[in-house]
């Protein structure tokens, strides 16, 4: 039997295309290489839609595809500079997706990086994944703990309490190849009630980013900024300052936690930030210390005689930006100012 001849487009005026002609013919036009990028981005609908008007094309005068090529990019060079925001693409995706569909993408981009849904655990702090999961059951935390990797996972674990924490240990050692559909639950599990809640709750409140700037600020600034501001809004300035992280706080972390920040700082850096310490916050750490490394630090500070206020602070500051950094990286646990953790190392 012969094979029916696909029959050329009869249109030639670009303006008769309905949108998914358009995108067929672009896509031919780009060739396989230059458009897999952009297949690997439609969905499964779209992907058939396309495809269904691809294959019934038949042949397309080079004039076509020269005038919608054209019309193309007069259209994107016609806005003059293109602003790329959140809001904008997802402006752009409600037009040509069903809201279910954008709401899913949008908030995926709105959370942790990471090209699957393991790949975006792995980046959730272990403190905010670990209080998700323990009101989950033993066996469903036992298999998101066996996709992400193992030393994320331990920091879960050590942050889970105890006894759930040993049975979701024992479900993980009993527990056999995952079936897929176990697997797909979860992960939709995830997305809907953890992610997209996680990508609402991203957006940074004022007053830690305010404390964060006041943290940084030298003594005397700070005093003056959070004094005027008491005066204007007693509220705020109560709110900012519990929210900082001061110098004096560092006396609060446990003896593990301190050794290990002792480790990561420069000793000229130490005597003197502790030169403008008091008693007890120097009794902390020289307690921290071996009784050899506690003389030589005395003497070194003696050494010094009389320092600048602002290079005590800014010894100190440093101090508190290193503490915060290895309270990122997992290396140390800082208590909020609520008192609502225990310190943990």
């Amino acid at each position: 039997m012969a094979r029916a001849v696909a029959k050329p487009v009869v249109k030639e005026d670009i303006r008769t295309l309905t949108g998914a002609e358009r995108s067929a013919i672009l896509m031919l036009s780009l060739g396989e290489e230059h458009s897999a990028k952009l297949w690997q981005m439609l969905d499964e609908d779209e992907i058939k839609e396309i495809s269904q008007i691809m294959s019934n094309l038949g042949t397309v005068s080079a004039t076509l595809v020269e005038k919608l090529l054209i019309d193309f990019v007069s259209q994107l060079s016609g806005t003059g500079s293109l602003m790329g925001s959140y809001e904008s693409t997802e402006r752009l995706l409600q037009r040509i997706m069903a809201p279910e569909k954008v709401s899913q993408i949008m908030e995926e981009i709105r959370g942790p990086a990471g090209r699957t849904m393991w790949d975006k655990l792995g980046n959730v702090n272990e403190i905010v994944l670990a209080n998700y999961l323990k009101n989950e059951y033993p066996q469903t935390v036992a298999v998101v703990l066996s996709k992400i990797k193992p030393e994320h996972a331990a920091r879960v674990l050590g942050s889970l309490p105890e006894e759930f924490a040993l049975e979701v240990v024992q479900r993980m050692l009993r527990m056999e190849s995952v079936q897929k559909d176990i697997l797909d639950k979860v992960e939709r599990t995830l997305r809907v009630e953890f992610m997209s809640n996680l990508a609402r709750t991203a957006k940074r409140d004022a007053h830690e980013h305010m404390a964060e700037i006041f943290n940084n600020f030298d003594r005397q600034t700070e005093s003056r900024f959070l004094t005027s501001l008491e005066e204007r809004n007693r509220d705020s300035a109560e709110r900012i300052k519990a929210l900082m992280f001061t110098f004096e706080d560092l006396g609060k972390l446990d003896p593990g936690s301190i050794q290990t920040l002792l480790r990561h700082v420069e000793k000229d850096k130490l005597g003197l930030a502790l030169k403008g310490a008091t008693d007890s916050l120097r009794d902390v750490f020289f307690s921290n210390m071996s009784e050899r490394a506690g003389k030589i630090l005395r003497e070194d500070m003696e050494a010094m005689g009389p320092v600048r206020l602002k290079d005590v602070d800014e010894a100190q500051m440093r101090m508190v930006n290193i503490a915060k950094d290895l309270a990122n990286k997992g290396e140390i646990m800082i208590a909020n100012k609520q008192g609502e953790d225990e310190l943990v190392y």
